[in-house]
């Protein structure tokens, strides 16, 4: 058996055992087990349940109240569009540099073929 599959057959062991525990103390506090178990079992589930739900909802608000807001639509279209058209003169640059350079290589390559 891998790693894994000893990690869950643990994991399957001991929540049959917890679910086997908290029905016998809750069900049948007084056989085995003090009478007042029951009660002592229900108030910590409760607690439980209230800590996590209400943990999880504080953490939720704690994010929502110190994250900043996104920046509005139109702010974020207009860095866009600007950055498009930085984009399209350097294009444009690129292009204007390439055609001169283009150029002289086939009169220097008539040249060369002359010289011979």
């Amino acid at each position: 058996m891998s790693k894994d599959q000893v990690v869950g057959a643990l994991l399957v062991l001991v929540s049959i055992v917890v679910i086997v525990l908290y029905v016998w103390f809750v069900f049948f506090p007084g056989w085995l087990v003090p009478p007042w178990i029951d009660i002592v079992v229900l108030k910590l589930t409760g607690t439980v349940a209230i800590i996590v739900v209400f943990g999880i909802l504080a953490w939720i608000g704690y994010t929502l109240a110190t994250t900043p807001p996104p920046k509005p639509i139109e702010e974020i279209e207009k860095e866009l569009e600007q950055e498009l058209k930085e984009l399209e003169k350097k294009e444009e640059e690129e292009k204007k540099e390439e055609k001169p350079a283009e150029e002289s290589k086939p009169e220097e390559a008539k040249g060369e073929g002359q010289q011979q």
